[in-house]
């Protein structure tokens, strides 16, 4: 845990934030965590409160070496759960309007982004319980959990390109472009570290956009609109996607450095997972 200790303290505060902007603000935070698809829910605000709770105990034990794996189990499970929620959107969405090509790229994404949130819970608890999990097959879940989400959402920009051109800043000349460039390093990057191919320096990079994207698009309106629950979580969950991006970084790149041992090859190989 101590060498991967500056992904691990980034990503196990974001989830500490997220949990307190849900209990701030009583609801879920609709763009990540869309659980109005499951319709109009009077206990939404005791369920905010509840996974508040929960996303501050996951945070807050990942950052305590005795109770890491237990911190991993509980952030992975509760960012799944968010991801499902888009099931029931599509479901929605698709009852309303049809079911569209767009639509489902739409919802994969965002599915994909929560996803990519649970992507560091292998490595953090075979870290933390050695023996417990395979660290080929810890290292193999992480990958696929990361680099299928980053295609999903990659799809999505080069589909959408005028809805995600909104995100861009307004004093940025050619915005369309900068989106289809976006998509295009967002697949490449999954494309990377799916394929082991400069797969840490993929991920690298990854972080280092998306901590370019914190400054100029997420912080911003946090700051001109401090009373909007989406503004902060939009912020909350880029610093978690790179503290994820971190995780991967310092795990795997270790990984190359040393190498597994000779029953972790094996178990990978039998995992079907190459590493």
């Amino acid at each position: 845990m101590d060498r991967m200790r500056v992904g691990v303290w980034l990503y196990g505060s974001a989830t500490i934030a997220t949990g307190v902007v849900n209990i701030v603000w009583l609801k879920f935070e609709a763009s990540h965590q869309p659980i109005a698809a499951l319709g109009h829910l009077t206990s939404e605000p005791v369920l905010a409160v509840l996974s508040g709770i929960w996303l501050v105990a996951a945070g807050i034990a990942l950052l305590r070496r005795p109770t890491a794996w237990i911190g991993a189990s509980a952030s992975a499970l509760i960012y799944i759960a968010f991801a499902l929620l888009w099931v029931s959107r599509y479901a929605a969405m698709a009852h309303a309007v049809g079911v569209r090509f767009d639509l489902l790229v739409f919802c994969l994404g965002g599915a994909g982004m929560q996803l990519l949130l649970a992507a560091p819970a292998a490595v953090l608890y075979a870290v933390a319980r050695p023996g417990s999990l395979p660290k080929g097959s810890a290292l193999a879940i992480t990958r696929w959990m990361l680099g299928v989400p980053l295609i999903t959402f990659a799809m999505g920009h080069l589909i959408n390109t005028r809805g995600y051109g909104r995100f861009v800043p307004h004093w940025v000349p050619f915005g369309l472009f900068f989106v289809v460039l976006t998509g295009i390093a967002f697949l490449l990057a999954g494309c990377a570290i799916l394929a082991r191919i400069r797969d840490v320096l993929a991920a690298r990079m990854l972080a280092l956009m998306l901590l370019l994207f914190e400054f100029t698009v997420e912080i911003p309106p946090a700051f001109s609109n401090p009373h909007s629950q989406g503004a902060w979580g939009g912020a909350i969950y880029n610093l978690t996607a790179i503290g994820a991006c971190l995780v991967f970084v310092e795990f795997a790149g270790r990984s190359q450095q040393r190498g597994f041992t000779p029953r972790e090859q094996l178990a990978t190989a039998r995992s079907g997972a190459v590493v």
